[in-house]
């Protein structure tokens, strides 16, 4: 007979928190009306990105921001600009890749702390609401276009962009698609569903085209599983903002570990970053603070982009 392991449960701890002169408090926001209830949100932390050169960037979503974290927890503003960046990757050592809810996608200059647009439309008509992103080892960009859609309106969409430019939608009939990453081998990809409560596991065939969808994870509670990443054993990690928690899965989806959160419920990202890529590094949103929990086994080596354009 099988028998499941309760699973190990243990506290992350605090990284870092946004000093209080970058924190905007009473500054209302439209993000903030349709995503926080007309909530004063001095800040909103998303998008964690770890750089070879021992930064972490994390985005601002309401007030436009992007922030370089330095090793020792010191917060430096790289840019501020007229959007709404959450998720984020690195197309290169200069650029960073945003999912701007507001915008699309866009690009960003890190020495220069500008933002300029990568890819705004889709054959002219705007996205509903770009979430999260991330590459595979070809350079192919998986993306979800998430905007309010939940199960009252499931028509969230997740697309691939191509790097000569082709862009295709692998779903269409989303719950509110959030977070995203790709198995080690990448004939998987796993979606965040977070108005769904769970996560979708996306078979990719050889053509390029899906087959099979299934659901993966099923959680619960006020909120579901928002941002994901992934092992270099295939564990499965899943920020599941609400319970305050991070989901570490086996392939059978059971949890074999789960980290709590010390500073607040909103759990909503998380990447693998460190000198040998084994520490957890996940955003409070609501708090503005920076986790981390050191894991033993590391985080795969970020993939960048080979677009074109």
């Amino acid at each position: 007979m099988y028998l499941l392991k309760s699973p190990e449960v243990r506290e992350a701890e605090v990284f870092t928190r946004m000093p209080e002169r970058f924190r905007k408090p009473g500054v209302q926001t439209e993000w903030a009306r349709a995503n926080r209830g007309g909530q004063s949100t001095d800040s909103f932390l998303e998008g964690p990105v770890w750089s070879p050169s021992g930064h972490l960037y994390v985005t601002d979503i309401p007030h436009g921001r992007i922030f370089r974290i330095a090793g020792d927890g010191e917060w430096e503003l790289i840019a501020e600009y007229d959007g709404e960046p959450n998720g984020m990757k690195r197309l290169d050592d200069a650029h960073l890749l945003i999912t701007d809810y507001r915008n699309g996608l866009m690009r960003l200059d890190i020495e220069r702390g500008t933002v300029s647009p990568y890819l705004e439309r889709r054959n002219t008509e705007r996205f509903r609401g770009v979430n999260d992103l991330t590459f595979d080892s070809a350079g192919n960009l998986y993306f979800t276009d998430q905007g309010q859609t939940g199960l009252h309106d499931p028509t969230g969409r997740v697309y691939r962009l191509s790097p000569q430019g082709k862009l295709d939608m692998l779903l269409g009939n989303c719950p509110s698609p959030n977070g995203l990453v790709l198995s080690p081998d990448e004939k998987v990809l796993y979606v965040a569903m977070t108005r769904g409560n769970c996560v979708w596991r996306v078979p990719l065939q050889a053509d390029g085209s899906v087959s099979k969808v299934g659901q993966f994870f099923t959680s619960y509670g006020p909120s579901g599983p928002d941002g994901l990443t992934i092992d270099t054993a295939g564990r499965l990690f899943v920020a599941n903002p609400g319970l305050g928690r991070a989901w570490v899965l086996n392939h059978l989806a059971e949890p074999e570990v789960v980290l709590t959160s010390p500073a607040g419920a909103s759990l909503t990202n998380l990447c693998f970053g460190g000198p040998d890529m084994k520490t957890l590094f996940m955003t409070e949103s609501v708090s503005g603070t920076v986790l981390r929990a050191d894991m033993d086994i590391a985080g795969p080596l970020p993939q960048q982009a080979r677009h074109t354009h």
